[in-house]
């Protein structure tokens, strides 16, 4: 007999709507329970037979996660962007988490990666390292715009040296942009400090990891992209294919067809002329662009991938796009080094990515 159960959770702050779907597909039970672990524990370990779970990746996904996971057959962390039924008609909680065990029991849903425990400090320590950046340069900007909305010029990056703020500010006439540029030259400099000892602890976390060796020898790669890489990435083995990776970093070229198909002399044959391209995917970890295009400009400029960006131009790409290239090729190098463990090989460049 089969004792398999669907069981969908619709996560929230203060409590969980759950449904559960026998083997037919029927649901058999609804309800609320806390949004608490031992509730949430016990409320799965008093369910019999075989459990096959699901919640949506959010806030508390993480935590859910390594919870949940133990105690039950399969564990998806669904997307919520995929989750089209979810979209339709009403919506409230009882609805939602009705049409995502219904996505459950028909195995439609899109699982979101969650890694081992082994990674999790410097996962966490990558999102603190890219949230202080992201805030530093939200002061940054905060403090261009005081100066740029009243005329006065500057080069570079020398309106951001705090060393020199007492004669930057002396240029401001009105007191209130002026106490209020004093105020983002503090935080600034709070925020630097911040930075700089997120970075420290983030590399040093990384260097705990094995596969840090290996990334390290791609020059294009600093201390910064490798630890980033191992935060986000976690293994390689995720990714059967360099191309799956390529659209993970957001490197994938999206092509649009149409009537691909035709007839000639009563064959059925393939046109040969490719669809048009239509850019790069969007959906992609943004974080992990970054990396490749970072260490994209870099190789264009030195190192052992500058002779195959070389290469790229004499062909008549114009450079945007060769770097773009460059970025696959680095990618897919990165890849193939971390899955087999091999040393970098500079005479391996000539072959295409």
């Amino acid at each position: 007999m089969n004792n398999d159960k669907y069981v969908a959770l619709d996560v929230h702050k203060a409590s969980i709507v759950y449904a559960i779907r026998d083997a037919s597909g029927k649901i058999i039970s609804t309800g609320v329970i806390e949004t608490k672990a031992q509730t949430v524990r016990d409320f799965v370990r008093g369910l019999s037979g075989t459990i096959h779970l699901t919640f949506e990746e959010g806030t508390q996904s993480a935590w859910l996660y390594d919870l949940l996971k133990p105690l039950v057959a399969e564990c998806i962390v669904c997307d919520p962007r995929r989750n089209k039924l979810l979209e339709s008609g009403s919506k409230s909680d009882d609805i939602d988490v009705a049409k995502l065990s219904e996505l459950l029991y028909l195995k439609r849903l899109r699982a979101v990666y969650h890694g081992h425990e082994g990674t999790r400090a410097l996962k966490e320590l990558a999102h603190n390292y890219d949230a202080l950046v992201k805030d530093s340069t939200r002061v940054k900007n905060r403090l261009k715009a005081i100066f740029r909305g009243r005329g006065i010029s500057y080069e570079g990056d020398e309106l951001y040296d705090c060393q020199e703020q007492q004669v930057w500010l002396a240029k401001l006439n009105e007191c209130g942009s002026r106490e209020r540029a004093r105020q983002l030259y503090e935080q600034l400099v709070q925020l630097q400090a911040w930075v700089s000892a997120a970075r420290q602890q983030m590399v040093r976390e990384s260097r705990k990891h094995k596969s840090r060796k290996v990334l390290q020898q791609i020059s294009t790669l600093g201390e910064i992209s490798v630890a980033q890489l191992i935060a986000t990435v976690d293994t390689p083995f995720r990714f059967r294919s360099k191309r799956q990776f390529w659209t993970y970093c957001g490197l994938a070229v999206v092509r649009h067809t149409s009537a691909d198909y035709l007839f000639e002399q009563g064959e059925l044959r393939r046109r040969v002329k490719p669809g048009p391209t239509r850019g790069l995917n969007h959906n992609y970890n943004r974080r992990l662009k970054k990396v490749f295009k970072t260490a994209a400009q870099t190789g264009s400029r030195k190192g052992p991938f500058k002779p195959f960006y070389d290469r790229l131009l004499a062909r008549g790409l114009n450079p945007e796009l060769a770097q773009v290239t460059l970025a696959r090729k680095i990618a897919a190098v990165t890849l193939s080094l971390w899955k087999k463990g091999e040393s970098f090989d500079r005479k391996k460049l000539g072959k295409p990515a």
